[in-house]
């Protein structure tokens, strides 16, 4: 490789690498000017990512389908906040499983679905990737605002139903807006094997500043800006339920610990990889081939372990409450699958008034 091809090469990489999500297709690492084969790697992802992202679509897809559902058959459930947020948030859950086939489809295959197809499942990636993690924010605060200031909800319960469809159709925007760099970079690209992948090419700047720019854009507001949001709420939300003498106060409280422990666990990780990222971007601190493969590989299985949150959404936000579980068999039984459950165990008796049971407004954490 002569000095010139080098510094060709150099460049491609630094203003043409991949975004992480599909950087394991990539060829772009150099160590002392010899290519890095990163056959290895599209090897694991041949073997790995396929089969769970089948799972995660077949989990994901009854779960959210059986919200949408209940919601769809069962008019009167959408009368709070909460209710609003989780039919869109299972909705954005059941667009976003949608693009995980193509992913699948790409480790075994390659991208053969050309350009303008690369654009638009990226692109819908990301708004429901985005519109997912600010309709969680949503609930959230929704949560703070229905324990924690108790009076204001009670006083603002049709304003509240108002702006919670205003906030959604707002949320959807800007998380349509934050998929603009998917549309304007997502390309198919051929890397130097003739393998083709859908990737993030961006535009040769210094330092590699517009790709750090759009990694920044999805760590904060994807995962700090909805993280921060969370910790406030359900720190105030359990001050308020410890001081109250209700029989499912402790119910609740491990209800919101294990939202919040499912959301760190999952997303936690993977945007730390994006961090990683970003720094190798400005810095290109990592320049030792096992390593970049290394780097990938453990990638792959925290971005899928991030995808998961998308199946268990309705399991942590919608059936640990009692309303839903009875709708559900009430599904059932209006579609014959179930005889009439009246006395049934999984019907329960009413819940008692509860302090994280607003009648009117959600029954989400109540169990």
């Amino acid at each position: 490789m002569t000095a010139t091809e080098f510094m060709t090469a150099i460049t491609s990489m630094t203003s043409e690498d991949s975004d992480y999500e599909d950087s394991s297709t990539t060829m772009g690492e150099y160590e002392e000017g010899i290519i890095c084969d990163k056959s290895a790697v599209r090897q694991f992802r041949r073997y790995y990512e396929p089969a769970l992202y089948w799972i995660i679509v077949i989990l994901g897809a009854i779960g959210n389908s059986l919200v949408v559902c209940i919601y769809t058959q069962f008019k009167n459930r959408l009368k709070s906040m909460t209710d609003v947020y989780l039919l869109n948030l299972a909705l954005a859950d059941l667009f976003f499983l949608c693009t995980l086939p193509f992913w699948a489809a790409d480790s075994i295959y390659g991208w053969t679905f050309g350009t303008p197809l690369c654009k638009m499942v990226s692109a819908i990636y990301k708004i429901n990737f985005f519109s997912s993690m600010f309709l969680l924010t949503c609930i959230s605060v929704d949560r703070y605002i229905v324990i924690v200031q108790t009076t204001k909800a009670q006083n603002s319960k049709k304003a509240r139903l108002w702006y919670s469809k205003l906030i959604c159709v707002l949320t959807w925007v800007l998380a349509t807006l934050m998929s603009i760099p998917e549309v304007i970079f997502a390309r198919s690209k051929e890397d130097f094997e003739g393998n083709h992948f859908c990737t993030m090419v961006y535009w040769n700047n210094e330092n590699n500043h517009t790709k750090i720019l759009v990694l920044a854009l999805q760590i904060s507001m994807g995962f700090c800006f909805p993280l921060i949001v969370m910790i406030f709420c359900y720190t105030n939300i359990i001050r308020t339920l410890l001081k109250t003498r209700n029989f499912q106060k402790h119910k609740a409280l491990r209800v919101i610990l294990a939202v919040v422990t499912v959301f760190v666990l999952s997303q936690l990780p993977y945007n730390s990889m994006l961090i990683l990222e970003a720094t190798q971007a400005a810095n290109m601190t990592i320049t030792n081939c096992e390593v970049v493969q290394q780097f990938d590989i453990i990638g792959q299985i925290m971005k899928s372990l991030a995808y998961m949150h998308s199946c268990l959404n309705p399991f942590l936000y919608a059936f640990v409450g009692i309303r839903f579980r009875k709708d559900i068999c009430r599904l059932f039984q209006n579609l014959s699958c179930l005889p009439t459950l009246k006395n049934s165990k999984l019907l329960g008796n009413p819940p008692r008034s509860s302090v994280m049971s607003d009648t009117d407004t959600s029954n989400v954490l109540s169990l």
